[in-house]
């Protein structure tokens, strides 16, 4: 007989419904191994079912670890707002963070094969889809090493970013590095500095420039000084280093830097949002 403390136990163990675990208990006859797995056979199939549905909301949060040299981004979506607020949602985002922060895996797929409770990462989220009835997806996983890092959360979990600075985090440098970390999350930079711009993204830009040029009447000689000016705008818009800083626009983030401490910089940034 599958009593109410049975039913209560599993559903403590899996997170799965008090009716899904009645149904698994009862359909392995007490079993409470065969009753997970049977819930977890159930999760198999509602991602299956789910698979072609657009997980576009969800959390973002970032950590960094005790010493301060080492941080990491985890973005887990799910299909709506109202489960992506909801408290157990973030905690499981929490929870997988936690586990990142704690095992360091080299990327995505090393995550989603960590030990997690009775399985794995991605078994844990199969779970939690058969559980809460939507497509979850653990889409991003990012981390910054540096002499000092710090990780800014912007309010609503749906945008975090970290930054990553060459010298020991002290006050002055940790409120410096908390600032450049909130303007990552204002500007979205995509590089950190001129030379760090990828190839194709040039390209684009200078065709764009050259376009633009054309268009408004410019001579043929000129079009290629002109976009060069422009693509300088670019460096100072879309650069982090380069760009105004936030805060003073009398600096670029680079000599606000400089001006908190002689040879402060950025070695590394990330920027994880909801789209």
């Amino acid at each position: 007989m599958i009593t109410a403390s049975d039913v209560n136990k599993l559903r403590q163990i899996t997170g799965a419904g008090m009716m899904d675990c009645k149904k698994a208990l009862t359909e392995s006859n007490g079993d409470f191994e065969a009753a997970v797995d049977y819930l977890r056979k159930k999760g198999q199939k509602v991602a299956s079912n789910r698979a072609d549905r657009d997980a576009k909301e969800g959390v973002v949060l970032a950590k960094v670890t005790p010493d301060g040299k080492h941080g990491a981004i985890v973005c887990l979506n799910c299909e709506t707002d109202f489960v992506a607020k909801n408290d157990d949602f973030v905690k499981l985002t929490t929870s997988l963070l936690d586990l990142a922060i704690e095992k360091n895996p080299s990327n995505l797929e090393s995550f989603m094969a960590l030990p997690m409770g009775n399985g794995t990462v991605a078994d844990i989220i199969t779970d939690n889809i058969g559980r809460i009835g939507e497509k979850l997806e653990l889409s991003r996983y990012e981390t910054v090493d540096a002499e000092s890092v710090v990780a800014y959360i912007h309010p609503g979990n749906r945008l975090a970013t970290l930054v990553g600075v060459n010298k020991t985090s002290a006050d002055g440098i940790y409120e410096a590095s908390r600032n450049v970390a909130m303007q990552v999350a204002a500007m979205a930079p995509v590089a950190l500095d001129k030379d760090d711009v990828d190839t194709e993204t040039l390209n684009r830009e200078l065709e764009i420039a050259k376009e633009q040029i054309r268009a408004e009447g410019k001579p043929e000689e000129m079009v290629e000084k002109i976009a060069l000016g422009k693509l300088n705008k670019f460096y100072k818009e879309s650069t982090l280093l380069n760009q105004e800083f936030i805060k003073d626009n009398k600096f670029n983030v680079s000599q606000y830097l400089d001006s908190v401490e002689k040879g402060l910089t950025v070695k590394a940034f990330r920027r994880v949002a909801l789209s």
